[in-house]
């Protein structure tokens, strides 16, 4: 991807639409989630992504006994936490396990079949806090769906951090690259995840590849794509594939999270914490889960 002045003759993506959580509601007892898909039916216009959580901001009380969520399985697709407040602490039975905290991400590869949980970290929950962050599912083709799972703790020190000029803002480049800068998250498509930061009034022209899907999350402040009405907290603005040019604009202070990637048409076949191909498939993952395949934690 490519910041530049003479991207202005590249055809633009033309937008989608602009959308608002489709569901609200508690992920354990942690995690407050506005749904942004697959709740709006973006199966096709998102692809490779499956779904985005959007948890918090929302204070938690000291506690001694962490919330979040306890032990569940995924099979056939990949986790994408980031954390912008607050930490969540996991661990997994293909035996890891890590800590994230502001600026940090968690990419977690189930694959083939995984048990975890993710909790509000320990010594964090005794004192309480603001916790905000997202969720992905990032899904994978069929010929990766029963490959060994991964895990990437991926830290803020460890993700390139550019400053735009002018004062434009900045990006944190998670995954794919942009101006050279390539994210350290290891994908198995082509995936752009960045996280944006950009001051009122100034814009930023990105080039994504023709037929990428894209999509811009709006965290904070209220912003524009290709001369999109402005979207606002919370909200998702969604681009067609053809075309390549991106243009945001920030009409207040705002922090963004930008997705694009190359779509993944396989059929998809979704039961609960399982993403396959076929019905077939999710009825052999109940099994395998059952019976103990994916393993527990101890």
């Amino acid at each position: 991807m490519n910041l530049s002045a003479t991207i202005a003759t590249a055809a633009t993506k033309d937008i989608v639409g602009i959308y608002q959580p489709g569901s609200t509601h508690m992920v354990g007892d942690g995690f407050p989630v506005r749904n942004l898909f697959p709740s709006n039916d973006l199966d096709r216009e998102v692809s490779p992504f499956l779904m985005l959580d959007y948890a918090g901001p929302q204070y938690f009380t000291p506690t001694d006994h962490p919330r979040g969520v306890g032990e569940h399985p995924h099979r056939g697709f990949e986790t994408v936490t980031i954390v912008y407040e607050g930490k969540v602490a996991h661990r997994d039975s293909a035996g890891n396990a890590g800590v994230i905290g502001p600026g940090d991400v968690q990419w977690m590869t189930a694959a083939s079949g995984v048990v975890h949980e993710e909790m509000h970290e320990k010594n964090w929950a005794k004192k309480g806090g603001t916790l905000h962050a997202i969720q992905l599912w990032v899904n994978l083709p069929r010929a990766s769906k029963m490959s060994e799972p991964g895990y990437q703790t991926i830290l803020d020190a460890d993700i390139p951090s550019i400053e735009l000029p002018e004062g434009t803002g900045r990006v944190r480049v998670i995954a794919g690259s942009f101006l050279r800068h390539k994210g350290p998250a290891h994908t198995f498509t082509p995936v752009e995840l960045y996280d944006l930061q950009l001051k009122a009034g100034k814009r930023v022209a990105l080039s994504l590849p023709e037929g990428h899907n894209t999509s811009v999350f709006v965290l904070q402040g209220r912003a524009s794509v290709n001369g999109s009405q402005a979207a606002g907290e919370a909200e998702l603005i969604v681009c067609k594939r053809e075309g390549s040019q991106v243009v945001i604009e920030a009409h207040e202070d705002s922090r963004l999270l930008v997705m694009a990637g190359e779509p993944i048409d396989d059929p998809i076949a979704r039961y609960g914490p399982f993403v396959m191909n076929t019905k077939a498939e999710l009825i052999q993952a109940v099994n395998d889960y059952q019976a103990g395949k994916m393993g527990h934690l101890s």
